[in-house]
């Protein structure tokens, strides 16, 4: 989640940003300039505005998962260690560090969230050439 807030405010401060010089870009004698101007701070703006609308769907994401349930196979919301790396299944967020331990998180949708998905402590899943095996699922 704390992710997300972070993306969320820079998003919101760069939409406040290019508002900002929007308003502070006076006319000029040279029409287009302005017009220019005006038009690289809406560009900006839009840009932001899709980032935070990204940033909102990831927090809708992580909202909808159960934190509270104990399950023996994969699913959304999962942290999965296996031999060859600590995952959890939630959202793409990349590498996270938890107590001294790292993470990927990743989306159920991704190539390597679709592959463990279902799968029990023991199970084992290739991907890219890779053997993976589940070794625990909290």
């Amino acid at each position: 989640m704390d992710y997300v807030q972070k993306r969320m405010a820079a998003a919101q401060q760069g939409i406040d940003e290019a508002q900002q010089a929007a308003k502070d870009d006076t006319k000029s004698s040279a029409g287009d300039k302005y017009e220019t101007g005006r038009e690289m701070a809406q560009q900006e703006t839009d840009r932001n505005m899709a980032q935070l609308t990204e940033a909102n769907k990831l927090k809708i994401a992580l909202n909808l998962i159960a934190t509270s349930g104990i399950t023996n196979r994969v699913e959304n919301g999962s942290v999965v260690i296996t031999n060859n790396g600590n995952f959890y299944v939630a959202i793409s967020a990349g590498a996270l560090t938890v107590n001294g331990d790292s993470y990927f998180a990743i989306s159920p949708a991704s190539p390597i969230g679709l592959k463990m998905k279902g799968l029990k402590v023991g199970e084992e899943f290739n991907l890219n050439g890779k053997q993976y095996k589940v070794e625990s699922i909290l």
